[in-house]
């Protein structure tokens, strides 16, 4: 299979201004997270609209394109960057990846997860989630977490904890139940993306504030792959200089 990994990678952030461009140990955060995804994909393209990233990732030796300033979405930006890369391409893509350009720990057996889940042919959209095992993290109003079904597919994904334990405090959840938050990566079929990206914001997605649940309002399915890889989404100056101590240490610097 062909498989284009995509990075979308905005300027502008409520929280971390400029953050693809944040330095973390010599490299700017999207450098690294571009690094790590090459260690498993061939094809990788960086989706921005600004020029300043743009000029930055052709400096490290990245390949970049530009795209509009009026998506909405990470998912409509790349499906951009794909028709963009496709049509100078003598490669026929059968998937795009949706990295998120935030996550410079990102380790790349995420991503060979994610792909594993296209081996089912009738899998449209695929996505990474993960175990809770820190109570920290049903008080960490930057996790997002899912319920799915029997078969691995998705029910919604929400910025509340879900389900809820009735009856029991908040700080004993997890003896009770395994609860699994979203890591944010997502895979598609070609024609699944050109469908997602052309379907209507939805209520559910916007009043939360997350665009996979737009697929799921419009009787999609999302396939679940649950992995043991964490990730630290670079979301605030307190995250950035956890994850600058991370790389230090594992870099010796």
């Amino acid at each position: 299979m062909n498989i284009l990994g995509v990075i979308p990678a905005r300027y502008g952030s409520t929280r971390l201004e400029g953050k693809p461009l944040v330095d973390i140990c010599g490299k700017s955060m999207i450098q690294r997270v571009y690094e790590q995804t090459t260690k498993i994909l061939e094809h990788v393209v960086v989706a921005t609209d600004d020029q300043r990233i743009f000029d930055a990732v052709e400096a490290f030796g990245g390949k970049v394109v530009m795209t509009s300033v009026d998506h909405t979405t990470g998912t409509n930006r790349c499906l951009e960057a794909y028709e963009i890369v496709q049509a100078t391409s003598d490669i026929t893509f059968d998937f795009v990846i949706n990295i998120q350009g935030d996550e410079p720990l990102l380790e790349p057996g995420q991503i060979r997860s994610l792909i594993t889940c296209f081996n089912d042919p009738t899998t449209e959209l695929a996505t990474l989630v993960m175990p809770v095992t820190n109570d920290g993290d049903l008080y960490n109003e930057s996790e997002v977490f899912v319920v799915f079904d029997k078969n691995n597919k998705a029910l919604y994904f929400s910025r509340s904890v879900i389900p809820h334990v009735r009856g029991v405090h908040k700080t004993k959840w997890l003896q009770h139940h395994t609860f699994f938050k979203h890591l944010g990566m997502y895979g598609f079929r070609i024609d699944s993306l050109k469908k997602f990206a052309n379907l209507a914001q939805t209520k559910l997605e916007l009043i939360e504030s997350l665009e996979q649940n737009r697929w799921i309002e419009n009787g999609g399915v999302i396939k679940i792959e649950i992995t043991q890889h964490d990730t630290i989404p670079v979301d605030t100056i307190d995250d950035l200089e956890k994850v600058r101590r991370i790389v230090a240490q594992m870099e010796g610097k």
